[in-house]
């Protein structure tokens, strides 16, 4: 009976998980309190997980790393990619992996990312190269980091602490390594190889917002019947009549289309995203059936001259307006800035259907704003100027510290001289202490509802196993390949947790899945140790889709992508990931 009650409760997490519905944290609470109140765990066993000491070092190295990148310690990398590449596509695009990579072995992913971002717009804009052959690139080269080392994602920190609860013993700082590391030199060759091929040559709309000479507006406007627009493709049509406006995308009803990528000719009510000097866009405005759907609003060029600037802003990871309601936001009030609209994943909301939209990761908001305060926007730590290369740093005096305290928590840690779990919480203390991060800013850099979804599901997988339910689940897994070899099995296992992380966060599959890991190779009479290590890197297995981790979310708006985009080079990725790995795993945990 208590096994078929834990399988209610994981379909119930995995449905919930899945539709978002509602929010992560709030179904992890969920699944604590059902499984206290039918008794398949004590209440001490229920909330064990927060005081689990994966759930600690993971909060601590979200803390270190927000020290790593607030000082700009990190920062400098770009600014050595900005330098070296010298406006040659395949050199930017080999450092920024290179960097990247090393850069996501010792920090979390998510930070890293969100740096690179602004930079690859910048350096797109200045080298007149195309972001969206980077970004997807950027977000796969930081997974892929993440696997080399004990602490380069929260994944391998939980999975190496369930592996010592299990009695098969923590990873070392740089055990996966050994894998981790050829398979990213794969990664970059075939990224390297496959990304300028495959992904698609949008453009930055954001380029060129402020050059010396003249200034470049980017806008949206409105086709109406009679205009000379319709029924053309619009890039032909400003090529020959308005040659300084390009055409990025065009609107119609709630899609938008990027014109870089699609031939499409204008239809009445359509809208067009286009960018240009003042003159021509105030030329373009006195055509008949050519309009600003927002002039009542503020954003009229006719009158606004070098006043304004429309720009496109995105909702990073971490941001405090995530969950928000638009109408909630500062912006939205402010009656010097104006939203004119928001895009989300290829959809486009404007005005009407703005104030009840809630923000989410990647989120895309077209903002006007008065040039004077361009700079006070670039310093809200709560979105990204796409234009804008670097972040404000407050402390880059600092930095030196900050790479000191980071190297000494590395070293003692690999060394085994201090647990990983003492020397992160040590860094953090240090880093507070040295004011390389302030209380405030540490509190916004916990994630806290990341730690509660570990929390929820390190206690369902204690439930699975107290129950019973793993070994269940172990034997329907072995009824289906129970006739392959076990080098064999264990890649299908790492398949199975491959897909799983597409659906659920890698961190709840890694929890979910690694007490079936054990069972399996305990029924098959081997070593669980290379099936905990599959699990590692089945969990970071996750390219083919924008929604199975942030970082693949969060560059999916900035580079224009569609869903295909990462089914090009995610599938190829995960078939190197888990045929490599599986491959791999044998010669350095003997099954």
């Amino acid at each position: 009976m208590e096994i078929w009650i834990v399988s209610a409760v994981l379909l119930f997490t995995f449905v919930l998980l899945v539709t978002e519905k509602i929010s992560v944290d709030i179904t992890a609470i969920g699944v604590i309190t059902i499984l206290a109140l039918t008794g398949i765990l004590t209440p001490v066993e229920a909330v064990a997980g927060f005081a689990n000491p994966a759930v600690i070092t993971v909060a601590a190295m979200f803390l270190v790393s927000k020290g790593m990148t607030r000082t700009g310690a990190v920062e400098l990398l770009s600014d050595r990619v900005m330098a070296a590449a010298r406006g040659n596509g395949g050199r930017a695009m080999l450092l920024m992996l290179l960097m990247t990579v090393v850069s996501s072995a010792f920090i979390n992913n998510t930070p890293i990312v969100v740096l690179f971002v602004p930079v690859i717009m910048s350096m797109g804009c200045e080298f007149g190269l195309s972001p969206s052959k980077f970004l997807i690139p950027l977000s796969y080269v930081s997974i892929l980091g993440g696997t080399c080392t004990l602490i380069g994602t929260s994944t391998n920190i939980i999975v190496s602490d369930l592996s010592a609860r299990f009695g098969y013993g923590a990873f070392t700082m740089f055990e996966l390594a050994k894998v981790g590391v050829p398979l990213a030199i794969l990664g970059i060759a075939f990224l390297l190889i496959a990304a300028p091929r495959l992904m698609p040559g949008n453009m930055n709309p954001a380029c060129e917002l402020e050059r010396s000479g003249s200034k470049k507006y980017l806008t949206e406007i409105r086709i109406d019947s009679g205009s000379r627009l319709i029924g053309t493709h619009p890039p032909e049509f400003f090529q020959e009549f308005y040659p300084t406006i390009d055409a990025i995308e065009l609107i119609r009803e709630t899609r938008a289309i990027q014109l870089s990528r699609y031939r499409l000719a204008v239809s009445e009510g359509d809208h067009l995203l286009v960018k240009g000097d003042a003159n021509d866009l105030v030329l373009l405005l006195q055509e008949e059936g050519v309009a600003l759907p927002y002039g009542q609003n503020g954003t009229d060029l006719r009158g606004l001259g070098t006043e304004h600037i429309t720009v496109e802003i995105i909702i990073p990871p971490q941001s405090d307006l995530i969950g928000l309601r638009l109408r909630e936001v500062f912006l939205f009030d402010d009656p010097g800035i104006h939203v004119i609209a928001v895009e989300r994943s290829g959809l486009h909301y404007t005005e009407a259907k703005l104030l009840d939209i809630r923000l989410k990761i990647g989120d895309i908001l077209l903002v006007s704003v008065p040039w004077g305060r361009l700079e006070a926007l670039r310093a809200q730590p709560d979105f990204i100027v796409v234009e804008d290369v670097y972040h404000k740093i407050l402390r880059r005096n600092k930095a030196h510290r900050a790479v000191i305290i980071f190297a000494a928590m590395v070293l003692l840690a690999s060394t085994g001289i201090l647990n990983i779990m003492v020397a992160a919480l040590s860094a953090v203390f240090l880093m507070l202490a040295t004011r390389c991060l302030q209380i405030r800013e540490s509190y916004r850099a916990l994630q806290g509802d990341v730690l509660v979804l570990i929390a929820g599901t390190i206690a369902l997988g204690a439930a699975m196993e107290k129950t019973g339910a793993s070994r269940y689940y172990a034997e329907l897994f072995l009824g289906v390949v129970s006739d392959l070899p076990p080098h064999a099995i264990l890649a299908a296992f790492i398949l199975l947790t491959s897909i799983s992380t597409h659906l659920l966060s890698n961190n709840a599959t890694a929890v979910l899945l690694l007490p079936i890991a054990v069972s399996t190779a305990l029924k098959l009479g081997v070593d669980p140790k290379p099936f905990i290590v599959g699990v590692c890197f089945g969990a970071s297995a996750c390219f083919a889709t924008p929604i199975g981790y942030q970082t693949n979310l969060l560059v999916y708006g900035p580079g224009g992508y569609r869903f295909s985009d990462y089914l090009k080079l995610g599938i190829p990725l995960n078939i190197i990931v888990i045929g490599v790995g599986s491959w791999m795993i044998p010669f350095f945990w003997p099954l």
